[in-house]
């Protein structure tokens, strides 16, 4: 589903072409391809879940080469974005753009299997059902030994672990009230309900956490 919110980012800053920018994809997204370097297969199909503006997913093709990525986004607007970076890019391992709604039941069978599933900064903008179908989703989509890297913001035991998280919880909360930080107790056991097994929890900057999960062989 998509929700018109107002956040920090807002629907990412135009460039004068079709590419979108979004401050907080160039925060992390360095970061997370770090991460993903340590711990994605050497190669085969990388599934990215909300790719947004596509500047995640130039980056983390160009860090894993062995991996053909394949972005998917709901929003058209965005889904030009994620091509317009992919042609700057100049990469030969980005698909084109797939639209997906990956809150929707149903897609892990037209959209798997795949070796490695990256999703960004989504769980807290749906609710927490569409939150349950997705992650269900996504274990159903993996490969065998396929993994899962979830990044976002969690609360810990019910609780936001700063100021600024609480405050920005709240601020999706009052917007939606649906919508909003996930546990992340909870999630890892939905995930775990599905069939995958807990490889290791990153802590990131900004309170953020990069969960690692993996499908049997």
């Amino acid at each position: 589903m998509i929700r018109k919110l107002d956040l920090p980012d807002g629907g990412g800053e135009g460039l004068g072409d079709a590419r979108l920018s979004a401050p907080s994809a160039l925060r992390n997204r360095d970061l997370i391809a770090a991460e993903l370097v340590r711990l994605a297969p050497a190669r085969g199909r990388a599934l990215e879940i909300a790719s947004g503006t596509g500047e995640h997913v130039v980056v983390f093709a160009e860090a894993c080469p062995g991996l053909t990525w394949q972005p998917t986004e709901p929003d058209a607007l965005r889904r030009a974005s994620i091509a317009a970076w992919t042609a700057a890019a100049g990469l030969p391992n980005i698909l084109p753009p797939l639209p997906l709604d990956a809150a929707r039941p149903g897609w892990a069978a037209s959209h798997g299997p795949a070796d490695l599933v990256v999703l960004v900064n989504l769980l807290h903008l749906i609710s927490a059902p569409e939150a349950e179908t997705l992650l269900t989703e996504v274990a159903a989509s993996l490969a065998p030994s396929g993994i899962f890297a979830l990044y976002g913001p969690f609360l810990r035991d019910g609780e936001a672990t700063s100021e600024g998280d609480a405050a920005f919880h709240a601020s999706l909360r009052a917007q939606d009230s649906a919508i909003g930080y996930k546990d992340v107790t909870d999630t890892c056991a939905t995930l775990v309900r599905a069939g995958l097994r807990h490889v290791e929890t990153v802590a990131m900057p900004a309170n953020n956490l990069l969960l690692v999960f993996e499908r049997a062989a």
